[in-house]
């Protein structure tokens, strides 16, 4: 069985590897994903300029559905398409984080989608 530390070393691999591949720029900038247990994060990130553009998260004030589940990353999804939208950024470049593309991430990313994101 594989323990903690070793599954967390597992993913960050996993992420660098995807991040040698990816790059958000300024025209399409890269919508990065960060899983925990109780909760779900997601930016758009310029990363030619270093900044984050748009951020959303279910620790957000604003957030109506509490914690890290699959309805919390729905919510997100939404929240961060419609920021993003806000700025003028209608199309990103996905990057889930070193996690599989399954359930949480998955929701968020079909949730972004559906509010106007195109990746």
């Amino acid at each position: 069985m594989i323990n903690r530390t070793e599954k967390k070393q597992i993913r960050e691999r996993v992420h660098k590897r995807i991040r040698r591949k990816l790059r958000g720029t300024g025209e399409r900038p890269r919508l990065a994903i960060f899983r925990s247990v109780a909760h779900i994060y997601a930016q758009v990130i310029d990363d030619d300029e270093g900044k984050t553009l748009v951020a959303a998260s279910s620790v957000d004030k604003e957030n109506k559905v509490n914690g890290g589940n699959v309805a919390a990353a729905k919510a997100i999804g939404t929240r961060v398409a419609e920021r993003a939208k806000e700025k003028g950024i209608t199309r990103v470049v996905f990057d889930r984080g070193g996690y599989r593309y399954h359930g949480r991430v998955k929701a968020l990313a079909d949730a972004a989608r559906e509010a106007g994101l195109e990746f």
